[in-house]
């Protein structure tokens, strides 16, 4: 069954975890590869955002609302006048901006709100280029109409948005969300999108409940697309699910890491905690550091040490 974001049931309280930060060398990194959403922690500040990634052992945030505003062009850290200060920030805490997450929907067929979903994708491209982050998430999102003609649309606007990200830097990536879980549809669609500047964000946790494939099939048929991921735990609850830590639902998120790894994925193994729609979920001060000490096992750090 589907999970709809405010049907979701949250998990049920656990016991807080410290994590000192590991270090080793990733493709020029001097941590594990790991991100957290700002979807996660709705009432941070971006300072307080930084010093807590840097404090425990993350590599890169990813950049989806900032207190709690979703339209990050309109974020007062990131206004022409503040760019170049908030990078600096960034890189003072040994972090890197993985992507920024827009909520553009390449379904939408009404000529004038696509028209507004498209220059949303823009926009947001634009800041990414400013910023030098490399990518943008979009969505597909809903099967609407026609099954064809939905697929003919939404390969269409990713196309547009790849070509015009493409020479900014800046790559497009649709996230495995909606009625886009399904590794035959995903394939399609970003075969017929035809640009160089569309990949694919692998939320695993959406192909493997909602999608119902195995994350070593999921990645077999996408890995070549796969450039940025979302991970997270959950458990079946009544008619809908409940998140859990990372680890201790029915989510396989171990073997979804393996099958990166197996094809050499480089990317970051993103924390999707989704706090901003359930604030019930437990806290992010709980929920960061233990996905950082699950995944640093996952991970298998010993393996990477030169």
């Amino acid at each position: 069954m589907g999970i709809t974001r405010r049907g979701f049931v949250v998990a049920g309280s656990a016991t807080a975890v410290v994590l000192a930060a590991n270090r080793l060398s990733w493709a020029g990194e001097a941590r594990l590869p790991l991100a957290f959403s700002t979807l996660g922690c709705p009432s941070w500040d971006w300072m307080k955002i930084l010093k807590f990634a840097e404090a425990n052992g993350f590599a890169a945030i990813e950049l989806r609302g900032l207190l709690g505003n979703l339209d990050l062009p309109a974020v007062p850290e990131f206004a022409l006048g503040r760019i170049a200060q908030s990078k600096k920030e960034v890189a003072e805490h040994g972090l890197k901006i993985s992507d920024l997450g827009a909520s553009a929907q390449m379904h939408v067929a009404q000529a004038e709100e696509r028209a507004k979903q498209l220059a949303d994708g823009r926009k947001f491209i634009d800041l990414a280029s400013a910023l030098e982050v490399p990518y943008v998430r979009v969505f597909g999102n809903e099967m609407k109409g026609p099954r064809e003609e939905v697929i003919a649309r939404v390969a269409d606007g990713l196309h547009q948005l790849g070509e015009y990200g493409a020479p900014k830097g800046v790559t497009v990536l649709i996230e495995s969300h909606g009625d886009f879980v399904e590794s035959p549809l995903l394939k399609e669609v970003l075969t017929k999108a035809d640009s160089k500047g569309v990949a694919l964000l692998w939320d695993a946790h959406h192909t493997f409940v909602d999608g119902h494939e195995p994350p070593e099939k999921t990645v077999a048929e996408l890995g070549g697309w796969i450039r940025h991921t979302h991970l997270k735990d959950s458990v079946p609850d009544g008619k809908g699910r409940k998140y859990v830590l990372t680890g201790t639902g029915e989510v396989p998120v171990e073997r979804q890491v393996q099958a990166l790894r197996k094809i050499g994925y480089k990317g970051y193994y993103c924390f999707e905690w989704e706090k901003m729609w359930h604030p019930d979920l437990q806290e992010p001060e709980v929920a960061f550091p233990d996905y950082a000490r699950v995944m640093s096992r996952y991970l298998k750090v010993e393996e990477f040490k030169s």
